[in-house]
């Protein structure tokens, strides 16, 4: 039982140098949280014995966690831009290859319309005769 309590002490410990880095510089908010644990009793025996080593630790510990978080963040933003501009070039390469399709379909259909026949028709467009003549029925 006695472990879960210095757990839960920990945990108070971290968080209140959290709540004290929002308002504070990091030394001044781990130095504060310190003492007020001291003086509230979270983790005070140990805290007293090993204050020195417990501030230099924490800050240590503390900018590598904020340089993570930092990092973390970064790289997400990253990999999202990254994958957006080609999710946009993607799509707007889908979007011009159906308009040149679609383009095709409307000068074969104008073509037929005016008489050439299909075999004519195919040696302009490229197209096959036969799909020519799937896509005019």
């Amino acid at each position: 039982m006695e472990q879960y309590q210095i757990l839960r002490e920990y945990a108070q410990y971290v968080a209140k140098v959290r709540e004290n880095a929002r308002e504070a510089d990091l030394d001044t908010a781990v130095e504060q949280a310190v003492n007020d644990c001291i003086q509230n009793g979270i983790l005070a025996e140990f805290l007293r014995k090993n204050k020195s080593e417990v501030i230099t630790m924490s800050i240590f510990e503390y900018d590598k966690e904020e340089e993570e978080r930092k990092l973390r963040e970064a790289e997400y933003e990253a990999g999202y831009n990254s994958g957006r501009r080609d999710g946009y070039s993607s799509g707007r390469q889908d979007g011009l290859n159906l308009g040149i399709a679609e383009g095709k379909r409307e000068i074969i259909r104008l073509m037929h319309n005016a008489g050439e026949p299909v075999e004519k028709i195919a040696q302009y467009t490229g197209c096959e005769v036969e799909e020519l003549k799937k896509l005019l029925n």
